[in-house]
């Protein structure tokens, strides 16, 4: 199924809140519907999981990272797309997240993130 940005609620997990509002604004501006999480435990304990149609995810944050969260939705039976982001290269959690989505290194242009996004959500 081809989606359109306008179409797609777009959730962003990470810890940093600069980094949560620039992604915000940016995916604003691209067309795409966004709710920001400071914690993988906030989404998760959030009404938000039906509405998302693709995951942003920090790989690294205090208490469930980004590669623990994508594993319990999976024991959860809940697949969403996912696109991890990280600012660390650490190689072996980055194969991890490589083997279960798209990687993107901190800082990435905008339309880096973008085709990361369509690729996710049609694979």
């Amino acid at each position: 199924m081809n989606r359109t940005a306008d179409a797609l609620r777009i959730t962003i997990i990470d810890d940093d809140q600069s980094v949560r509002e620039s992604l915000l604004d940016l995916l604003e501006v691209l067309g795409y519907s966004v709710k920001t999480f400071a914690s993988a435990r906030e989404f998760l304990e959030s009404s938000s999981i039906p509405d998302t149609n693709c995951l942003l995810l920090d790989i690294s944050m205090p208490g469930m990272g980004g590669v623990d969260l994508n594993l319990e939705l999976k024991r959860r039976a809940i697949d969403i797309p996912v696109v991890f982001m990280t600012g660390h290269a650490q190689d072996a959690v980055i194969n991890e997240a490589r083997k279960a989505g798209t990687c993107l290194f901190k800082p990435f242009a905008s339309k880096e993130l973008r085709s990361a996004i369509e690729l996710a959500v049609n694979p």
